[in-house]
């Protein structure tokens, strides 16, 4: 028996101990539900001297299950989002060595043979996984889709490395139910998409390379190949939002590093600009539900970080320039206690439910499946067609208007207004990050170098509003109450001169922002 075709799958990383209380688990609810079958695999991975198949994509190898050899090659292995689509050709061979023989398809053979030339094969590495099968279907679509708990090690020279993921392949049916079947499955329990294929983890380990740390994520340089379509630029800059928020996400999960949540804000507003951006070719009502929930959790996100930038930016640094008899310490125990118990566990809480994980999947669905398809929209199809270059320039000289709107009356903004000038601008550095790689370096650095002074100055407006507010945070009543009231009137009476000393320079930095060339026109 052969086969041949394109793999559909999703590759999931999952805490050992949770995968193994999932992999326990009985009902799926709205699949019907097959017995577990557990095997053991052992997979034998090939390459050229310099690397030749990884290069392009490939992975060949002969995998063992039972007293039975498989040879499989897969073209096209990237990973997007957790999602594998590679064309795959499997044959039965009768032992560890590869055979081209077996291959059926000429089209597989042929790219191959091609990549290969006269370089010779020899195994890089191996995996031995024990692998639990479950067969997931539903008739109202006809949905057939293998989960896959894998479990073991990657073998390189004399060392190992374990490797724990949940692959869900999709066999028959519309791919969506991929995601359906993944919400099923993992209800609250956290999850990351697997960035590499179990090929590239391979790789890499046979390099030296170790585990990687949960660290922030930052968000990923965004950049599309000239004439690329606006539909796939859109679909991109969905790819590299998606990573950002889910990686970090796990990283508030894992830690209090106060750049877990900042970035996760980050990317959850990347992705609220980036639907606002591309509206005009999108299905609104399509976005509308991911665009809600990214907003509560940006908000609770924010909470925090904000808590951290008052307690770290804007508390702490004035302890060094406050008169020796000003005690800070009632005011920061109280602001410490509230943002753990408060604050943070309100966003981890939040990060940890099914709700969160819904979030994520139905993104990567939207991202992955066309989720922008407005079927009533019959131009749709031609703003989705037209080259980036063209739209870009157009969503940057609609969001500019936005910002000259405030800009021009920056003298009599009122505070609110200042606020609504700093969110535009932000949407607007957005989309210069999103964009800037269609146009050259030299007229995209100038601008933003002017928009980031003047962006500064409204985030320190920002964060002195906040500072406004401790009169309000500060609720503890004792001995210790009115020392707190005394730390907490300094620090506001400090920043506001300094807010007022900054400000004077905005209609500068207003001016020499608007002035610079539009890169864009």
């Amino acid at each position: 028996m052969s086969k041949s075709g394109r793999e559909i799958e999703l590759k999931l990383e999952l805490e050992p101990t949770a995968q193994d209380a999932i992999r326990r688990g009985g009902t799926v609810e709205g699949f019907a539900a097959g017995k577990a079958v557990t095997k053991t695999l052992q997979s034998i991975y090939f390459d050229t001297p310099d690397q030749a198949l990884r290069k392009a994509k490939i992975s060949l190898r002969v995998r063992k299950a039972g007293r039975s050899w498989v040879q499989t090659v897969k073209l096209g292995t990237g990973v997007m989002g957790g999602l594998s689509t590679p064309v795959e050709a499997e044959h039965p061979v009768s032992g560890r060595a590869l055979d081209f023989s077996v291959i059926e398809d000429p089209s597989v053979r042929d790219t191959l043979t091609a990549t290969i030339g006269e370089a010779p094969l020899a195994e890089c590495f191996e995996t031995v996984m024990k692998r639990t099968t479950r067969q997931l279907s539903r008739d109202s679509d006809g949905a057939r889709i293998e989960l896959a708990f894998d479990t073991g090690n990657i073998l390189a020279g004399a060392g190992t490395q374990p490797l724990t993921e949940l692959e869900m392949e999709l066999k028959s049916g519309p791919s969506l139910a991929l995601y359906e079947a993944a919400r099923a499955v993992l209800g609250d329990v956290p999850f990351r998409y697997s960035p590499f294929s179990k090929a590239e983890r391979g790789y890499r380990f046979a390099e030296g390379s170790t585990p990687e740390e949960r660290t922030p994520c930052f968000a990923e340089a965004v950049s599309f190949t000239h004439g690329a379509s606006t539909e796939v630029a859109f679909r991109d800059v969905l790819r590299s939002c998606l990573t950002q928020i889910s990686e970090n996400r796990l990283v508030v999960l894992a830690s209090e590093d106060p750049e877990g949540p900042h970035q996760l804000r980050v990317g959850l507003r990347r992705l609220r600009s980036a639907f606002r951006l591309f509206r005009p070719i999108l299905n609104p009502a399509t976005t509308q539900p991911l665009d809600a929930m990214a907003r509560i959790i940006a908000t609770e996100a924010g909470a925090l970080r904000d808590m951290d930038v008052l307690i770290d930016e804007i508390v702490v640094p004035l302890i060094e320039k406050a008169p020796d008899s000003l005690s800070f310490d009632a005011l920061l125990t109280d602001l410490n206690a509230a943002r753990g118990k408060d604050t943070r566990g309100t966003l981890t809480d939040h990060l940890k439910s099914a709700e969160v994980n819904a979030f994520l999947l139905d993104l990567a669905a939207f991202t992955e499946g066309r989720g922008w398809l407005d079927p009533e929209n019959l131009g749709q199809t031609a703003l989705l067609a037209q080259p980036i270059e063209k739209y870009a320039g157009h969503a940057l000289a609609r969001q500019w208007k936005k910002v000259l709107k405030y800009g021009k009356r920056i003298e009599g903004l009122s505070v609110p207004e200042r606020h609504e000038m700093r969110k535009a601008m932000k949407k607007m550095r957005y989309g210069i990050e999103f964009f800037g790689s269609l146009y050259p370096a030299d007229g995209v650095k100038p601008f933003l170098k002017r928009m980031k002074k003047l962006q500064d100055i409204f985030g320190y407006l920002n964060d002195v509003a906040m500072a406004e507010t401790l009169p309000e945070k500060y609720t503890a009543t004792g001995p210790q109450s009115e020392t707190a009231r005394l730390a907490i009137g300094f620090v506001i009476g400090w920043h506001e001169a300094q807010c007022q000393a900054k400000w004077q320079h905005a209609k500068g930095y207003w001016d020499a922002t608007r002035k610079t060339p539009k890169f864009w026109t």
